[in-house]
């Protein structure tokens, strides 16, 4: 086991979290990614692996993993998924699409 710090993407307050030495991150976000399942942080315990129970974790910032400094927002730590050995992205969502309709 290994800590592994994450920063939050709206203050900067550093977490800290205990994980397995390999790592597989894909990203740190301020949302959720559409598609991931996300483990609350303090459900993970050093027997979990938390990649077999979810996609990610879900960080409170200011909670126990920031010794009490932070926004007090939660944020996102996703991993990386696989779908028949490729990599997958994450779905994006219609409010997050960029349409153009008066292209031609």
């Amino acid at each position: 086991m290994v800590t592994v710090s994450y920063h939050c993407p709206r203050c900067e307050a550093v977490a800290e979290l205990e994980r397995d030495a390999y790592l597989s991150d894909k990203c740190v976000t301020p949302d959720p990614l559409d598609g991931w399942e996300y483990l609350p942080a303090y459900e993970l315990d050093s027997e979990i692996d938390p990649q077999k129970q979810a996609d990610g974790v879900e960080l409170v910032c200011g909670a126990a993993e920031t010794d009490g400094d932070g926004c007090g927002d939660p944020y996102y730590l996703s991993f990386v998924r696989f779908e028949d050995g490729e990599e997958i992205d994450p779905r994006v969502s219609v409010a997050d699409a960029n349409f153009d309709f008066l292209r031609r």
